[in-house]
């Protein structure tokens, strides 16, 4: 079987380390900036932020026709640095957080699946961290 192919995404947020890690982490605002459109949202999200730790969201459709759960187990956990996991269905991807002038670079690289073509989720990925972005520089 071949490997599977890496996919990489990035943002740089306009706030320090600490905020961004914040912001990411917590369930409440998880729930915030955790979907790749407008016609999506995530109404629940739980996080249990330690190494062999699990995490959920809920990601569904605010029609109500579709919705699932994205989850995994924390394999590493860095706190302001890095965090590392394995989603339940066994790709596995890491999240570096970078301090860049009191600005804070995002690195997502994870294992593409093979139901969707690597563009169309290297696309909805990016989509999810420029709504985190969004979100995180909102916040005070």
């Amino acid at each position: 079987m071949a490997p599977a192919s890496r996919i990489t995404v990035s943002a740089l947020v306009k706030k320090p380390v600490a905020h961004v890690w914040k912001i990411w982490t917590a369930p409440a605002h998880i729930m915030q900036w955790c979907a790749a459109s407008d016609d999506w949202h995530c109404p629940a999200a739980a996080n249990d932020l330690r190494t062999g730790g699990t995490f959920s969201s809920t990601m569904a459709a605010r029609d109500g026709s579709s919705s699932f759960t994205f989850g995994g187990v924390y394999d590493d956990v860095q706190l302001h640095q890095r965090i590392a996991y394995t989603m339940g269905d066994g790709r596995t991807c890491e999240v570096l957080f970078t301090e860049e002038g009191g600005k804070t670079r995002v690195v997502e690289s994870f294992d593409a699946e093979a139901q969707h073509s690597v563009e169309m989720q290297q696309a909805g990925w990016q989509a999810i961290l420029d709504r985190f972005k969004k979100h995180a520089e909102a916040q005070p």
